[in-house]
């Protein structure tokens, strides 16, 4: 592992003469004679791969360096093997409850040093190996999952519409108006994830109503308004942070800021943020996609209506955030442009 790169600690230059000579031309050597210059090379790239740090140092000994190092994200994986004259057990057991891998006591044996090391990078090696193999795998996953849940999403879409990628567009509206109104990263990408289900509910609603040309007269309207509660019916009884979010905007992005809106006619706040999130995604997406009884409309009018429509159907916070994202509007609708439309 000639490649690796070790960060050698020791405020005495002889001690630290003595480690290179040991490791030399093995591997790319970093060398600190004080815990503030170890911490700075520790973040410097090449990070360090392995750290042989000294424990009695002044200002800083190494036991606060090997704190550091472990509080800190970009070194906090880098193993520590401590070398020092301390070799009373209470002093070994202090250095592994702070994050050490390895101890050698002083004087040091060269044998034993390219040994140790040697080992810890292999070990070093092999975490990382694996790392990579879950978060390959976690990837596979997710898109598998995230591709069954587009296709639940579209198979309500196609009951009711010819726009099978209004489900991705309105997705990536909500995650980018989620992030605008400060939301952590992980839940605007669960966000997205159960976005696209959010008409699941339409499945359960008779063709000769969803696919009507005309106006629904007053008992057809109230055979569409029960599909929320059909997707909440559908979605319910699992734990998951993922299907709990969509069973949840499932059941509420038909709701409207004023409590005008369906099923339980919920006002303002008391309506989950997913679900007023949705209720613009979702709005903004169907007015400005062409449908089989009504042309596109152009952005601006689509937003002159969002605008009009804040404090009545939409939560003003989450209008205010869509104007913040229309930069990112048209990548949206051409990277998931319809094909009966062009992508512009």
């Amino acid at each position: 592992m000639k490649e690796a790169t070790l960060l050698l600690v020791d405020d005495v230059p002889e001690n630290l003469h003595i480690l290179r000579e040991a490791l030399k031309g093995e591997y790319n050597l970093k060398a600190a004679t004080n815990g503030a210059k170890a911490l700075a090379l520790a973040r410097t790239q090449p990070r360090p791969d392995l750290i042989l740090l000294d424990i009695m140092m002044p200002e800083m000994d190494g036991i606060a360096v090997c704190k550091a190092l472990k509080a800190d994200p970009l070194t906090h994986r880098i193993p520590v093997i401590f070398v020092t004259a301390m070799g009373e057990v209470e002093d070994e057991a202090r250095g592994f409850s702070v994050g050490a891998v390895d101890y050698i006591t002083k004087p040091i044996s060269p044998p034993i040093v390219r040994a140790r090391v040697a080992t810890q990078l292999r070990l070093y090696q092999q975490e990382r190996s694996l790392d990579a193999l879950v978060r390959e795998r976690t990837r596979e996953l997710e898109a598998t999952r995230e591709a069954v849940i587009v296709r639940l999403g579209r198979a309500a879409e196609y009951k009711d519409n010819e726009t099978g990628m209004h489900v991705r567009r309105m997705s990536h509206y909500a995650y980018e108006l989620a992030l605008v109104l400060g939301m952590p990263a992980d839940w605007a990408r669960l966000l997205k994830m159960a976005a696209p289900m959010h008409d699941v509910g339409k499945i359960g609603i008779p063709d000769a109503i969803l696919q009507k040309p005309g106006k629904l007269d007053d008992a057809e309207w109230q055979v569409m308004q029960t599909h929320p509660a059909i997707g909440a019916e559908i979605l319910k009884d699992d734990s998951s942070p993922l299907m709990t979010m969509a069973c949840c905007i499932a059941l509420t992005h038909h709701e409207k800021f004023d409590g005008s809106g369906y099923p339980a006619g919920l006002k303002g706040d008391d309506i989950p943020l997913e679900g007023r999130i949705v209720a613009v995604a979702d709005v903004f997406d169907a007015l400005t996609s062409q449908r089989p009884y009504k042309p596109a409309w152009t952005l601006e009018a689509a937003l002159e209506l969002l605008r009009k429509e804040a404090g009545h159907h939409f939560d003003p916070k989450v209008v205010a955030a869509f104007e913040a994202i229309v930069p990112k509007v048209a990548d949206i609708r051409q990277a998931f442009a319809d094909e009966a439309q062009p992508k512009a």
